[in-house]
């Protein structure tokens, strides 16, 4: 449960401000149709962190215990970095393809998440936990808690978030995962 509490918690917070959720009030803006826009969402993130947590639950068995707690640790030290870094949406993720208000969004949130913060998350919360479907779960529900009420509400409430302070909270967050698993403190913890 620890693994998709701190999952949750971390992306929810982690993609305030995100390109993702910039690409969310776009779509809104655009379309004006929510729930096939949140269905894409979900659907472009169950794919997405699917594959990030696969992939994360893999490098386990490639690694040495030691070797990935070294890189476990200094991964999620630099996920806190890089989330005080500002996103911005590129115009490629801001082009619009046709397939519809689902297909668009499906196929525009799949493509803007690769690579992102959180697809990075998600591999190393899967790596660090070896609970691939409590990750993954945690990891959708913190960007749907972060993109819904953005399709919902747009612009209106978008200069109102208090971004650095969100980013600060989660990159605290990151950075104290990514010292607790340096210093081997995780497993006394639960993550």
């Amino acid at each position: 449960m620890d693994a998709f509490l701190i999952s949750t918690g971390v992306v929810a917070l982690a993609e305030v401000g995100d390109k993702t959720q910039l690409l969310a009030f776009l779509l809104a803006a655009k379309f004006r149709k929510p729930l096939p826009i949140i269905l894409g969402i979900l659907v472009a993130t169950l794919a997405n962190h699917g594959l990030a947590g696969a992939l994360g639950a893999w490098i386990t068995t490639l690694l040495s215990p030691e070797v990935l707690r070294w890189v476990l640790g200094l991964s999620f030290i630099a996920m806190a970095v890089w989330i005080l870094i500002p996103d911005k949406l590129d115009e490629g993720d801001a082009r619009l393809v046709q397939f519809g208000v689902f297909g668009t969004t499906l196929i525009a949130f799949f493509l803007a998440e690769m690579g992102d913060k959180t697809q990075i998350a998600t591999i190393a919360l899967a790596a660090q936990y070896g609970d691939f479907l409590w990750v993954v779960a945690g990891t959708t529900l913190g960007m749907m808690i972060a993109n819904v009420p953005a399709v919902y509400l747009g612009d209106r409430v978008a200069h109102r978030i208090p971004v650095n302070l969100v980013h600060g909270i989660a990159a605290a967050i990151f950075a104290v995962l990514g010292v607790a698993v340096l210093f081997g403190l995780g497993e006394r913890f639960g993550f």
